[in-house]
């Protein structure tokens, strides 16, 4: 029984004792960190940049590694710790933010190492109590939330593992624009702009002065490749180029002096730097005496004061850049200075602090020798980056932070049961408050700082993007000093996104204003741009507008066709309306050809008032003098006629003309060939087989067929005219810079048949007087009309290639000149033998003389 009862008692212990063990958890040791420590009822976390580790310790894996130690206080950064604990402090405070709730806080320096921001992170998300026991779940977790890392890389890989349960983090400095992605980082928000909206910012001022040809280099890490990856692209979407791109290495001089090399060699005038290191490179450049580039300086060594010294005056001054909006906190700089050190050792960065700051130690017998601190020093009797707080950028942002979590914070306990924002409508529990359910009014967090500044964040968790516009200046005293000259602010009211007081500005060129930075000029209006093969768009060549196209801005991409009736001016930027061109009365080329019909139808005149004058005489009345008045007036309206394709075109005109003229020369040719008709029946009655021809040809007969023939060419002109009549039409085919206002026919078919009949008709008329070349010289006319019509065939005969090959009002002069032509032919042909008869040789003028010669043959 007493051994059953031991075997009892043994497994009771001994599962009393397994429970026990299996519920509890028990830390395995401790990281050494730098820190700040302050309860509440809730605790936020923060890293910082205090210190630097340079050397880790080595890794064997033989034995437990040593516990790094930080060097190289930084009070900039320390500055930027005490700002969050004044912002909790300040909260606290506030009776209208988070009342009855105090806010605590746990700081840890991350020694600007990866691997201690990892073991800082750690610790603050598992908490630091010895042992945990799951039997008691509740209440919060060791931090709500943590305010850091300033680090793009290691907000990288903390954000990766705090996204893992939701655990919201808010970097102050973090820029690298991955961090913009919600899948890999859900619980990721910052205070800062990312590097795309740093990059935009950038690209604005470049835009601003329209240099669109730069150089970009940027540093070998996380920060370096995302912006300049960003600032392609953005440069890519503003139309600008980018002449070269270098990676600026940390430690290889070799490709410094190349960097320095594509930086003489290059045609860009304006530099862009992504980089937290620029020394080594300014040191080269100015080794080589390169000057004469602007600067445009990224946030990450905008307001850096590593190239301040006298010496790098010449190289970059009148630098441009962008820093993160500089704030005001009131009350911030009493606060600093009221700072005090005490012996909790959750508070050892406020002793290593107070130990550099007064260069004193805590620790008795130290190694260096130096005096013993009291903790009695004065703050007030110091001047340091420390209590500086004129230029609260890094710090504003923390401040932003800190309030961020307040306002989330405050937002989640004003819920109302019933209405909230989780399944359910319920809301968060305060006593069991989850970190996920902080992301969730984080997200929605919107508030004004009482340095007027909207907080709020995007989709990605980014806050909106302000930045202050800087330029490196020579101070009095040899050295550089930044200056803010302008504002980059995307949610500007205005519309106005970019804000430079130039006035304020500084340039480090001998003309004192901005440097020009393009790879070719740019393109006037009335030219434009044709890149130039294998180089970028930015590079280009301008030519000038093809005739009839022009380009009304500068930098054109194409020319613009003008409108039909316009026409490209001689600057081709705009389109001037087309100059109308027709044969008038002004052209010289129509005073001319008027002069030669008025002279026609005058000498017309005068030839029929000599025949009027001596119509009873032989030559006049040999062969029917009523045909030969007949073909007089028939010439004088082909000369007339002229006067109708002459001017403007109308409506009236265009009909009149092509009619006038066909009926005209239908009326010419029938009398001739009437006359040649004549001549030959007058001979073949002189013989006896003939004598009764003539009854065939009496003046009747003469009349009539002179009539017929001339109504077949007014019925054709008739037909022509009601179904396709000639119209007035502006032609833009022939000269391309040119209206060319003509007479359209129609009809080609009524043309054609118009000429058609016209030359049936000289044919016939040149074949009968060609035949009866040969009759007896003194009655017989037969010669001169053979002439007459020979000179009307070739003219016409040519007409037709000249017509077509002539272009505008040239086709209308060569029509006119046809016509002339061809009358003149006729007049001078057939009447001025017989003039030279009537008036120098009227001894001639006798029947017995023209009969003589006859007789004599016979």
């Amino acid at each position: 029984m007493s051994i059953t009862l031991n075997i009892c008692l043994y497994l009771s212990f001994t599962f009393v004792s397994a429970t026990f063990i299996s519920d509890s958890c028990q830390i395995q040791g401790h990281f050494k960190l730098n820190g700040m420590y302050q309860g509440g009822d809730f605790i936020i976390g923060g890293l910082f940049e205090v210190q630097h580790l340079k050397i880790f310790p080595e890794l064997s894996f033989r034995m437990e590694p040593e516990q790094p130690k930080c060097e190289e206080f930084y009070m900039s950064s320390f500055q930027q710790a005490q700002t969050m604990v004044f912002a909790v402090d300040e909260i606290n405070k506030n009776p209208n933010l988070l009342p009855n709730i105090t806010l605590g806080y746990h700081l840890y320096d991350n020694c600007l190492k990866l691997v201690v921001a990892f073991r800082a992170a750690t610790t603050l998300i598992s908490g630091t109590k010895k042992t945990f026991s799951n039997l008691n779940c509740t209440g919060p977790p060791p931090v709500i939330a943590i305010v850091g890392d300033p680090g793009s890389t290691h907000s990288i890989a903390v954000s990766s593992v705090l996204g893992l349960f939701r655990i919201p983090m808010i970097s102050y400095y973090a820029t690298c624009s991955c961090l913009s992605d919600r899948k890999k980082y859900p619980s990721f928000f910052r205070t800062i702009p990312s590097d795309a909206f740093q990059v935009w910012a950038m690209v604005q001022i470049l835009k601003y002065f329209g240099w669109t040809w730069v150089g970009v280099l940027y540093s070998d890490d996380d920060y370096g490749i995302y912006a300049a990856q960003s600032f392609h692209q953005e440069m890519q979407r503003f139309g600008g180029c980018v002449a070269f791109s270098e990676i600026i290495p940390y430690d290889n001089h070799r490709d410094i002096k190349h960097i320095v090399a594509v930086i003489k060699a290059s045609t860009a005038r304006v530099v862009v730097a992504f980089s937290t290191d620029l020394l080594p490179l300014m040191d080269e450049l100015l080794l080589q005496n390169v000057t004469g580039r602007q600067w445009i300086a990224s946030e990450a060594w905008t307001t850096s004061p590593v190239l301040h010294l006298p010496r790098f005056v010449p190289l970059v001054a009148g630098t441009l850049g962008i820093a993160i909006r500089r704030g005001e906190i009131k009350g911030l700089q009493d606060f600093l200075l009221r700072l005090q050190p005490d012996s909790d050792p959750r508070n050892n960065m406020v002793r290593i602090f107070w130990e550099n700051m007064f260069g004193c130690s805590f620790e008795n017998g130290s190694r260096d020798e130096k005096k013993m601190c009291t903790a009695e020093e004065d703050l007030n009797s110091t001047v340091h980056e420390y209590n500086d707080v004129s230029e609260l950028r890094a710090s504003y942002n923390v401040y932003k932070a800190v309030y961020a979590l307040a306002h989330a914070l405050h937002d989640l306990m004003q819920c109302e049961e019933g209405k909230g924002p989780f399944i359910g409508n319920r809301c968060a529990d305060i006593s069991n408050l989850q970190p996920w359910q902080m992301v969730h009014y984080l997200q929605k967090v919107n508030f004004t700082t009482g340095f007027g500044d909207h907080v709020s964040f995007d989709e990605n968790g980014d806050a909106l993007a302000i930045y202050d516009v800087m330029n490196w200046q020579p101070s009095s005293d040899g050295s550089i000093i930044v200056r803010t000259v302008g504002v980059v602010d995307e949610g500007a009211t205005t519309g106005k996104v970019l804000t430079l007081d130039e006035d304020a500005l500084y340039w480090n060129f001998q003309t004192k204003k901005p440097p020009r930075s393009v790879c070719s000029e740019s393109c006037p209006p009335g030219t434009r741009r044709a890149t130039r093969k294998g180089l970028p768009v930015c590079c280009f060549d301008c030519l000038p507008c093809a005739d009839g196209e022009i380009s009304n801005a500068s930098d054109s991409t194409e020319c613009t066709v003008c409108p039909n009736e316009f026409w490209s001016s001689p600057e081709k930027n705009h389109c001037v309306p087309k100059d109308v061109e027709f044969l008038s009365y002004e052209d010289p080329l129509g005073i001319s050809l008027t002069t030669a019909s008025l002279l026609g139808t005058c000498f017309c005149a005068l030839v029929m008032i000599i025949f009027a004058h001596h119509r009873n005489t032989p030559v006049v009345r040999s062969n029917n003098s009523e045909l030969s008045f007949l073909l007089l007036v028939s010439l004088k309206l082909c000369f007339l006629c002229v006067l109708l394709f002459i001017g403007r075109p109308q409506l009236w005109t265009c009909q009149l003309r092509h009619a006038m003229f066909g009926i005209s020369f239908v009326l010419c040719v029938s009398s001739i060939l009437v006359k040649t008709m004549v001549v030959i029946a007058v001979f073949k009655s002189s013989r006896p087989e003939g004598k009764s021809t003539m009854k065939w040809f009496g003046a009747t007969q003469q009349r009539g067929t002179v009539l017929v023939l001339t109504a077949v060419q007014v019925v054709i002109c008739a037909v022509w005219l009601s179904t396709a009549s000639p119209t007035p039409h502006k032609n833009i085919q022939y000269i391309r810079s040119k209206i060319v206002f003509e007479c359209a026919i129609g009809s080609v078919a009524g043309f054609a048949i118009l000429l058609g009949y016209i030359g049936l008709l000289a044919a016939v008329s040149f074949l009968l007087a060609f035949l009866a070349r040969n009759l007896p010289d003194n009655f017989n006319e037969a010669k001169f009309i053979t002439f007459s019509m020979l000179i009307f065939c070739a003219v016409w005969i040519s007409f037709v290639p000249a017509y077509v090959s002539s272009p505008g009002k040239y086709a209308v002069a060569v029509e006119i000149f046809a016509i002339l032509a061809s009358s003149f032919g006729l007049l001078v042909a057939i009447f001025a033998p017989k003039c030279y008869i009537i008036l120098l040789h009227p001894e001639r003028n006798t029947k017995k003389a023209i009969m003589g010669k006859t007789v004599e043959k016979k």
